[in-house]
């Protein structure tokens, strides 16, 4: 798929709620209540939301019988083309019969409005397992992948139901429902799904002379899976072959062993320095290999011996809490937190001669979806960035700074984690993208800030040339230390010590940069970013007042950015963010982490293990 039709599709209701205008939120409200009240008068009880993105929305309800039930609603506001695409998915999943696949119930239309009903499988996705647990265990990934190979061996067989192979095209976490209680995985979301064009050895899949004969042969039917997670192959146009689904299980297998959101990290990352058992981590190895050849042979063993390393005899050993290799701070939470993740100076991430698109996209939340800026980038570069990405589905605000130098990595971060149950799935994440961070060798400098998107401020205006209206009782919030925090002021990574940042496109006033360099003065931490929209402006921000005696001033200084809002011309981002330098960290280049396996005898292991904590 090109790129157009790619941003085409990046629409306002896949951001955060508290990301939207007040307009689109009332929308989004009133859209998500019309599909709960339709389901309700179908029958359906306990209706909830459970998942949305770019094509649809995604309800989950019980029958009067207690069966529970998906829904799958497209939006109205889509074309008529893509609608009919949920049509297409309820006929591909009605091709498969499966225990690990949930099955169809019905697709059916109300008032125009298409709906895909299915069972729902018990359980969490695994990219919020993931998320939740940080690195998998070693025996836990195994167990998933006998599974996985096992979806795999059934939907290349054309003795199946559908006569043909079926390819997914979309095997990545969070399509993979967990049934904690059972260790059972289930394959959902069909929506990317096709017939097979080429089979496991690349012969031509045909019923017939014709249909070998057809163009439809020379063009392939194959639909874009996740990016993050699908092979090359499928990445640039190839024709559909059950090989893809291999590669997306790859993929999924290595982000769930190395507590990533992506498959990108693997050369920097092994799989054999995961602690998987050495057969399992060099099998994931090949099958993300760069030679296409080396991944067919891991995939052929793949799929041929998961059923006797799916017999290994594994435990659970266990593992000493991970270190973070940068200050990570855990606070409770005065109220909710909606992490959202900003980044910019990204532009030295790419190759020479790398595609811009970053020129078009004029939304922070941009880089959560379609991930188009990775374009031009090298794996490394990219699993970078998912790995920054990652930090914001934690609840988590500050920022980090990390500097590239001939002589290795400087790092600075103000990470406050405000649920102390997630720490150690969050120091993992932590602690990888300081891994990729070391295996990139370039002079430069990146910055993030995470905000939470609940502290949002919202504005209009009538159009691009008019002022932003500025309502009589807003204020940009704030905390205040309760003593003052002191520190070596040479120190301070002051807003103005790296210059404009070249991947940022709004130019604020004069107004508003003499008031942060005010700001600049006052011993604090935080961030600001503006968005500025045709007919919106988004202030996102997170203050922490270092110096109590100076709050007046501080408000002050606040209250006159807020008073030059009406200022702002043109379109676009802008960013400022400000973190004291406590304790930068240095780490030397590191291209590749060092091989761990899982030991050959793991009751001895933990045998061992037992008699040294005694």
């Amino acid at each position: 798929m090109s790129q157009a039709p790619l941003q085409q599709f990046y629409i306002p209701e896949d951001q955060s709620v508290y990301l939207l205008s007040h307009d689109d939120a009332r929308k989004l409200r009133e859209w998500v209540a019309l599909c709960q009240a339709q389901l309700e008068q179908l029958g359906y009880r306990h209706i909830e939301l459970i998942g949305k993105g770019a094509y649809g929305f995604v309800f989950a309800g019980v029958t009067e019988h207690g069966e529970q039930y998906v829904f799958k609603f497209t939006r109205v506001t889509l074309s008529r083309e893509i609608q009919d695409r949920l049509e297409e998915e309820a006929f591909m999943l009605e091709q498969v019969d499966h225990p690990h696949v949930p099955r169809l119930i019905a697709y059916q239309r109300v008032r125009h409005q298409s709906i895909l009903v299915m069972e729902r499988a018990p359980g969490l996705n695994l990219e919020e397992v993931s998320r939740r647990e940080g690195r998998l265990s070693p025996r836990l990934v195994v167990r998933i992948a006998d599974q996985l190979a096992g979806i795999l061996r059934a939907l290349r067989d054309e003795n199946a139901p559908a006569g043909r192979p079926v390819v997914h095209g979309d095997i990545k976490p969070s399509n993979l429902v967990f049934d904690a209680d059972r260790e059972r995985v289930a394959l959902i979301d069909w929506g990317s799904s096709v017939f097979a064009q080429l089979d496991a050895n690349q012969q031509f899949v045909a019923t017939n002379v014709m249909e070998l004969m057809s163009d439809n042969l020379q063009q392939t039917n194959a639909r874009l899976g996740d990016v993050y997670f699908i092979g090359e192959e499928q990445l640039n146009g190839a024709l559909s072959s059950p090989r893809f689904d291999e590669q997306g299980a790859a993929g999924t297998l290595y982000a769930l062993a190395s507590g990533q959101s992506c498959r990108f990290g693997h050369r920097v990352i092994p799989a054999t320095s995961l602690g998987l058992p050495r057969e399992f981590a060099r099998l994931l190895d090949g099958m993300l290999d760069p030679d296409p050849e080396v991944r067919r042979r891991a995939g052929d063993y793949f799929i041929r011996e998961m059923p006797r390393l799916g017999r290994l005899v594994m435990l659970d050993l266990p593992e000493p809490p991970e270190t973070a290799l940068v200050p990570v701070w855990t606070r409770s939470a005065a109220s909710e937190i909606d992490t959202v993740v900003y980044s910019s100076r990204k532009s030295f991430l790419r190759e020479e001669g790398g595609r811009d698109s970053l020129s078009e996209v004029n939304d922070v939340q941009l880089d959560r979806y379609y991930k188009n800026f990775m374009q031009g980038m090298g794996e490394t570069e990219k699993a970078f960035l998912a790995a920054v990405s990652r930090l914001g589905s934690y609840p988590v605000v500050g920022g980090l700074a990390v500097r590239w130098e001939a002589e290795g990595v400087y790092i600075d971060t103000s990470l406050n984690l405000h649920d102390p149950a997630l720490k150690p799935a969050f120091v993992a994440a932590v602690n990888n993208m300081v891994s990729l961070a070391r295996a990139i060798h370039r002079q430069g400098i990146f910055k993030s800030c995470l905000f939470n998107a609940r502290d949002t401020l919202h504005l209009d205006r009538e159009g691009p040339d008019r002022p932003f209206v500025i309502p009589p009782d807003i204020r940009l919030a704030y905390e205040v230390s309760d003593v003052p925090e002191l520190e070596d002021r040479t120190r301070l990574h002051s807003y103005f010590e790296d210059g404009p940042d070249p991947d940022e496109f709004l130019v604020l006033p004069e107004a508003i940069i003499t008031a942060l360099e005010a700001l600049n003065e006052i011993h604090h931490t935080g961030m600001i970013i503006f968005e500025a929209l045709p007919e919106h402006l988004k202030i996102h921000s997170h203050y922490r007042l270092l110096d109590p005696s100076r709050e007046d001033e501080f408000r002050r200084r606040l209250d006159d950015i807020l008073d030059a809002v009406a200022l702002i011309e043109g379109l676009g981002v802008s960013g400022f963010m400000k973190m004291p330098y406590k304790d930068t960290r240095f780490f030397p280049h590191l291209a590749q982490q060092p091989e761990r396996f899982y030991p050959r005898d793991p009751r001895a292991a933990l045998t061992a293990m037992q008699a040294d904590m005694q």
